[in-house]
């Protein structure tokens, strides 16, 4: 039991992760209630749809430079600085609910909010590799997942809450975006780390996270399958609908649904700081995924309320098994000289597949309706699963991620 909690011994990590719980708590409420308000006020699928397409336009547009940056500039004050755009997105999203604006500047406002993340999210996820030893990475990750999990139920529940109390929905995001303004508060508990390179380099070198990942057959397989299988899977898009339409349980139980994923993800990571290493962590992630597929068509044929929480909550403990063991990889496998740009490129597949995946969900639910959306979406998982198992079968022999060691895939020129 001592083992289990070695790392949030160390100051800074106990910091960091209070700061992810409340950074990601404010980006849950924010994420709930502009769902609500625009089905609310335009009872269109479209129009959630269109939620993702905005967020993700602007990592698209930003990876390249965002990882560059992030490998040039001292990693913390880039999240710093991400942060505080994330909290004048939440307070500007606050400003046009209380003076009922058009439906435009919710996303031009959410346009920001992806810029933010942009540049945030692999900042932040850079920070405590470069503060840890290797041996501590699969434990720090685990119990930063059950802080992500933790503040993914808190988020959407106190969201709902905020919601029902106020009929409105201002409140929720101002508290949103002052969630954000705390994280960057406890950053400043983070020792100062340098930039791990400043001399000059050629413009080849912005690209040096997409050839270091695409050299590395075993990382692309796992970023693959996560891609693929949150963009057809994920129905977390389309839960505005089913609680409102479907399963008639109002935003507070719009709320509950948003965090039984969580709730599942959470324990799952609580029991994985207890389990010895994965012996063969590649045929664990297929495993996984396509249970996520299952439990993602069980959802959308459900129509009671306390069966679809329990199949949200075993997708959650699915997906957290598959995101421990890739940014495992990631992080043991990347030179720290190549984080930035790695994690930047890792983070336009993550924010593909989940924005992305809420404009597919939402513009099939809109074409063929949203029990079709999800199931379809969860039965292209399965076949997903099948096709990665194929493609790169030495997934399936990848080693104990605690074995893995960086690998030198680049030249000096092309770093």
């Amino acid at each position: 039991m001592a083992g289990a909690f070695e790392v949030l011994r160390v100051p800074f990590v106990r910091a960091f992760a209070l700061g992810r719980i409340a950074s990601v708590t404010g980006v849950q409420i924010i994420s709930m209630t502009v769902g609500w308000e625009l089905y609310e006020r335009t009872h269109d699928a479209w129009s959630l749809a269109w939620v993702g397409v905005f967020e993700l336009i602007p990592v698209l547009a930003l990876f390249v430079p965002a990882g560059w940056v992030i490998d040039r500039v001292a990693r913390r004050q880039v999240a710093m600085a991400a942060q505080v755009l994330a909290a004048a997105a939440g307070f500007g999203l606050a400003f046009v609910a209380l003076k009922q604006g058009p439906v435009a500047l919710f996303y031009a406002l959410l346009f920001l909010l992806g810029t933010a993340r942009a540049f945030g999210s692999p900042a932040v996820a850079t920070l405590l590799p470069q503060l840890l030893e290797r041996s501590q990475f699969v434990q720090a990750n685990a119990w930063l997942s059950t802080a992500f999990e933790l503040a993914s139920i808190t988020g959407p529940a106190l969201g709902g809450l905020l919601i029902a109390l106020n009929h409105r929905a201002t409140e929720a995001y101002f508290v949103g975006g002052a969630c954000q303004l705390l994280f960057v508060l406890l950053l400043f508990a983070l020792p100062k780390k340098p930039p791990t390179r400043t001399e000059g380099r050629s413009a080849s070198s912005l690209f040096s996270g997409l050839r270091f990942i695409f050299r590395n057959p075993l990382f692309l397989a796992a970023i693959t399958l996560d891609l693929f299988a949150v963009l057809l899977g994920g129905a977390v898009a389309l839960l505005p609908i089913f609680a409102k339409d479907v399963l008639q349980v109002g935003p507070t139980g719009l709320g509950w649904l948003r965090a039984a994923p969580s709730l599942g993800a959470m324990s799952m990571a609580l029991l994985t700081t207890r389990l010895p290493p994965w012996k063969r962590p590649g045929h664990v992630l297929l495993v996984v995924v396509a249970l996520f597929g299952v439990a993602t068509i069980g959802f959308g044929l459900s129509t009671s309320f306390p069966l679809s929480l329990a199949c949200l909550f075993f997708t959650g403990v699915f997906d957290n098994i598959s995101v421990v063991i890739r940014l495992t990889m990631e992080q043991s496998l990347t030179p720290d000289r190549l984080r930035g740009r790695v994690s930047s490129v890792h983070y336009v597949f993550v924010g593909f597949s989940n924005e992305l995946g809420g404009f597919e969900s939402g513009s099939t639910a809109a074409l063929f309706g949203p029990i079709a959306s999800v199931v379809g979406g969860g039965i292209g998982t399965l076949l997903v699963v099948a096709v990665v198992a194929i493609a790169w079968p030495a997934l399936r022999k990848l080693a104990p991620l605690h074995e893995l060691k960086p690998l030198e895939l680049l030249t000096a020129d092309e770093e």
